[in-house]
């Protein structure tokens, strides 16, 4: 189980730092919702860890944005994991 879960990180890993820089720049679907309705504006991006899909500080777009997959991606699977953990405990008995 521990090899499928690390190769499956790996993949995970390595799709998001690798193919995120290529993807569409077009808005998604609730971005556009938020532009239709005009509502956009009211959203408070710069408070957000990685705000624009891309690393900040990182001068290279395509690199700002595969490290902000690669980061996302080992947040999201360390919650999971950590999550799992303590789902898994079992009682002690007394």
């Amino acid at each position: 189980m521990r090899l499928f879960v690390v190769l499956a990180l790996a993949a995970a890993i390595g799709l998001a730092t690798a193919i995120s820089p290529f993807v569409s720049s077009s808005p998604d679907g609730l971005e556009r919702v938020a532009t239709d309705k005009a509502f956009v504006d009211d959203g408070r991006p710069a408070d957000a860890p990685i705000p624009h899909y891309a690393f900040p500080g990182v001068e290279n777009e395509r690199l700002a944005t595969g490290l902000s997959g690669f980061t996302g991606t080992l947040l999201v699977f360390g919650l999971g994991y950590g999550i799992a953990a303590l789902a898994r405990r079992r009682p002690t008995s007394a």
